[in-house]
């Protein structure tokens, strides 16, 4: 599916990070991409990331999966949501609902989360710290959007939920399927099912904090710190008062703290390993077996094709004599063949292999040893 009534540039220019937007079906051809049983299928599945909203009134209570497959036939008649996180992991139409939006760099997009609500079924009036697509898939869903809030915002005491203590909306819609809300980071709002069979695909946005920037850089630093490198003082006067700590100590100590972290290429080639790291480290995609050179030298000679493994995060770095390129927190210098191929990698989800690759196979083999890339083994249809 692609959008056909959607203007990018006019959306970065006038609405990206600044004010809300409703898209009217902007799809060629809109269709639900997973069924209302595959969500709830995944959500009883360990390892997958899934939570339960039941309403009562004016309160929420959550709980966390994996869930009993009978669950959701003892729900009764309480408005519930459920909600699982990184469908586009394990469903690939749900996987393609990205593609429309590569106008974002890869290492900005985080995941696709759908939730399906009963009538009435929500989360709650609330905001996110991160930008987001809301697009219907199925039934109808009443968002309302409200202004934008701050750590100073008040909150509801919840132990799980961060729910708004009041809630006053500026505007109001109800979405069909196909339709899509943008809500900038730090708007209030709240959605509501409009009848049974609500299916809402979330498309959000990884945005780091400073402070997790600054915390996660310096301990890098700090872990490839030999613990020999030390203050040290060799021109040391004699101090005018024991007590005093000198303007030349403050200025070496001040110093030996900023040093390594005002370097940003080496800045760079971490955050690129760091911000590449799978979202659920603990996963693991690779092969039962390990593929070698001569294996995928004669995969090309057949025009076999490999996928991005939709899990996979990828990206890369310009240098002056080719790329660098971050799959899943490894890194790899690519120049030449290899560092046009790795930009195929991070644009296409598809790479039919050829012969003329050679020089790149040894890249190719190790990605799809640690799972980035898979083997199609589906026949051809043609």
């Amino acid at each position: 599916m692609q959008l056909t009534d959607f203007d990018a540039d006019r959306f970065l220019r006038d609405y990206w990070q600044k004010r809300p937007l409703l898209i009217r079906n902007p799809w060629s051809a809109w269709r639900n991409p997973l069924e209302p049983d595959e969500l709830a299928g995944l959500a009883c599945e360990e390892g997958i990331e899934s939570r339960l909203v039941v309403q009562s009134g004016d309160s929420w209570a959550l709980d966390h999966g994996p869930f009993a497959e009978d669950r959701f036939a003892t729900l009764g008649a309480a408005p519930w949501t459920l909600l699982v996180q990184a469908v586009d992991h394990y469903a690939p139409d749900v996987a393609a609902l990205l593609d429309p939006f590569r106008f974002i760099p890869n290492w900005r997009i985080d995941d696709v989360m759908v939730s399906y609500a009963s009538d009435g079924g929500g989360v709650g009036p609330h905001f996110d710290q991160y930008d987001v697509f809301l697009i219907q898939g199925l039934g109808k869903r009443r968002w309302r959007v409200g202004a934008q809030c701050d750590e100073t915002t008040p909150l509801r005491p919840h132990a799980d939920l961060r729910l708004l203590a009041n809630f006053e909306a500026t505007d109001e819609w109800v979405l069909e399927p196909g339709d899509m809300l943008y809500v900038p980071p730090g708007f209030a709002h709240d959605g509501v099912a409009v009848g049974e069979d609500c299916m809402t695909y979330s498309i959000g946005f990884r945005a780091p904090s400073r402070a997790d920037l600054l915390i996660e850089w310096a301990e890098h630093l700090a872990d490839m710190m030999p613990d020999e490198d030390r203050y040290a003082d060799p021109d040391i006067k004699a101090a005018a008062h024991p007590g005093e700590i000198a303007p030349s100590a403050i200025d070496r100590l001040h110093a030996m703290t900023i040093e390594k972290l005002l370097d940003r290429d080496a800045f760079a080639r971490w955050f690129g390993q760091h911000n590449s790291t799978p979202k659920y480290a603990e996963a693991d995609w690779r092969p039962e077996e390990p593929v070698t050179v001569a294996d995928l030298a004669a995969l090309a000679g057949e025009g076999a094709v490999l996928l991005r493994n939709p899990a996979s995060r990828l990206a890369f770095l310009r240098e002056a004599d080719g790329l660098l390129l971050f799959a899943d927190g490894n890194a790899f210098p690519c120049a030449g063949i290899p560092a046009a191929l790795a930009e195929r990698i991070c644009a296409e989800d598809r790479l039919a292999l050829d012969p003329s690759m050679a020089e790149a196979m040894e890249l190719l083999v190790a990605l799809v040893n640690q799972g980035s890339l898979m083997i199609d083994d589906e026949e051809d249809e043609d």
